[in-house]
């Protein structure tokens, strides 16, 4: 079987105008990037369409193995639109760190992608980079404003917002700035996070155009004065020069699959560290130009798809009517404790004590009133022992599972799921809510979300998340959603606790503000908003040969 990058630069490609046809849109109605990709502004969508079908792809908590949960995403799309569904593929954008580090792309892969793929990995239409300048400007402006004349009376050493760049640097976690004397600025301490993580990001993803992108950015908070008030990005009047390095990013990006599906690829917040979902601007227009539409949210179900309902659907007012839970049987053995190089071995056995994770993510997924498919995403050592284990488990709770082959079958590969889905929309048995109601305190909503979701005894708060609760409720934050940061490899806040852990407790070590997102940030654990490279990052594996990217997955 060739590579990922071998089989996107083997196809085909169709003109952009084309895929655009095929959701309704006109040559004038885009812009062009090149001959494959092209930016969709808002008004070219008429506004009073009806609306699609949503529907969402999530996952069991990700394993080494990898469960291909994109992949899975593309060759759905791929498979209703070969079902005559006028589907529409909303993805998120990768992020360089991961491209460069040890997770990988976020295209699909396989015969399932979206393409060009090599362009959406790296610079694409340059909506990551905006983002980055966007946050940069906000941070140069805010240290220059402490230097002269801090009129807002910002105390340095209460500032919250951080510096962010779209790469993997454990280096930039935590620094020291404004050092070279007194033409160097206010010295103190800072930290990096990645774009991903930014608040940029999350605000881009859930801004509803221009003028709210603004209002969002204005109501940053950077830090707090001696007296304990909140210093917003607005006292800095930067909201307006912000927005006009974000004016051409915030129009969704069309792309095609290998399948010719019309994809939407906008936005990029991590799940475990951000709030995991594609633009609400992009999926809203993929509502309005086909007749159902395939969103995923990042890594497992206990955070992608909680975030997905509880932030992005009450944000927009979404109503998802079918939910897709990717699992694999190497992912359920390796719940079950079996060592990564033992995965390939059969083990039936191992099956069913690890499908306890994959019942707990359908378990969480229907308390939001959605129906869940779980699509077994079948690999070439998968015995029909493993997957025959894995099905009946499912079986056990009632659970539809249906076996697919996105990354060597494409949408033919994904039929049987395509149909499985179609059934569930066309059910109607839909109903769905959020977890927890607006009106809950923050240190509610967590508690809520780590007992329903998590499966947690409790939460334990440390004295410093305590007090930035009480600050983020008496700046007006009460009624925010939470976007609890979590490892994603486990249902608690260890990452080592696999399966379907019990008798735990979930750390909450500080609160902080996304107040333009609208949303309040839990650290827990050592999540690192930062992440680093590994002892051999992909990156050594890449290059340029004859004018094309090579070892690119």
């Amino acid at each position: 079987m060739p590579t990922d990058i071998a089989i996107a630069q083997a196809a085909t490609l169709r003109p952009i105008q084309e895929i655009a046809a095929r959701v309704g849109l006109r040559p004038e109605d885009i812009s062009p990037y090149g001959h494959h990709i092209a930016k969709v502004p808002a008004e070219a969508v008429p506004a009073d369409a009806a609306d699609g079908r949503l529907v969402l792809v999530t996952g069991v908590n990700p394993t080494p193995a990898g469960e291909g949960k994109s992949t899975v995403a593309v060759g759905l799309a791929d498979a209703l639109a070969l079902r005559d569904r006028n589907p529409v593929l909303c993805l998120r954008e990768p992020s360089l760190g991961p491209v460069f580090g040890l997770k990988g792309g976020a295209a699909g892969g396989g015969y399932s992608q979206v393409v060009p793929m090599e362009d959406i990995n790296l610079h694409f239409t340059g909506d990551l980079h905006a983002i980055t300048a966007a946050h940069a400007l906000l941070s140069a402006v805010l240290d220059n404003h402490l230097y002269r004349p801090n009129t807002l009376g910002i105390d340095p050493t209460q500032i919250t917002w951080p510096r962010a760049v779209d790469m993997n640097d454990r280096a930039l976690r935590n620094v020291v700035i404004g050092l070279g004397g007194r033409t160097g600025g206010v010295p103190r301490e800072d930290r990096f996070v990645i774009t991903a993580a930014s608040e940029i990001m999350a605000i881009f993803c859930l801004a509803d155009g221009l003028d709210d992108l603004v209002e969002r950015l204005d109501r940053i908070i950077l830090g707090y004065t001696k007296a304990g008030e909140p210093v917003r990005a607005g006292g800095l009047d930067v909201s307006g020069a912000m927005a006009l390095l974000l004016r051409n990013a915030i129009a969704p990006n069309l792309v095609q699959t290998l399948g010719g599906t019309p994809a939407l690829v906008h936005g990029g917040p991590f799940a475990n560290i951000a709030h995991g979902c594609n633009s609400l601007a992009a999926t809203r227009m993929g509502l309005k130009l086909g007749d159902v539409v395939v969103t995923e949210a990042g890594f497992g179900a206990d955070l992608g798809a909680e975030k997905f309902f509880d932030i992005k659907c009450r944000a927009g007012g979404l109503r998802p009517g079918a939910a897709v839970l990717v699992s694999t049987v190497r992912a359920a053995k390796y719940n079950a404790g079996v060592a990564r190089d033992q995965l390939e071995a059969e083990n039936v056995e191992a099956v069913v004590a690890g499908s306890a994770n994959v019942k707990a993510h359908v378990e969480n997924v229907r308390k939001f009133g959605v129906p869940v498919i779980v699509a077994i995403n079948r690999f070439t050592h998968d015995t029909d022992a493993e997957v025959a284990a894995l099905r009946h488990a499912c079986a056990e709770i009632e659970a539809t599972a249906v076996e697919a082959d996105p990354w060597g079958g494409g949408g033919a590969g994904c039929l049987d799921l395509a149909d499985a889905v179609h059934a569930a929309l066309e059910s109607g048995e839909a109903d769905f809510a959020p977890l927890y109601p607006s009106d809950m305190g923050l240190a509610e909503k967590v508690e809520t979300i780590a007992r329903e979701i998590y499966g947690a005894d409790g939460v334990d708060f440390d004295g410093a998340a305590l007090r930035s609760i009480d600050r983020l409720e008496a700046a007006g934050m009460r009624e925010s959603p939470v976007c609890i940061a979590k490892t994603q490899y486990s249902f608690s806040d260890d990452p080592t606790k696999l399966g379907r852990p019990t008798g735990f407790r979930i750390g909450v070590r500080d609160v902080v503000p996304s107040a333009g997102a609208g949303f309040a940030v839990v650290l827990t654990g050592n999540v690192m908003t930062m992440p680093g490279l590994g002892a051999t990052p992909a990156a050594t594996n890449m290059r340029v040969e004859n004018g094309r990217a090579v070892g690119l997955f």
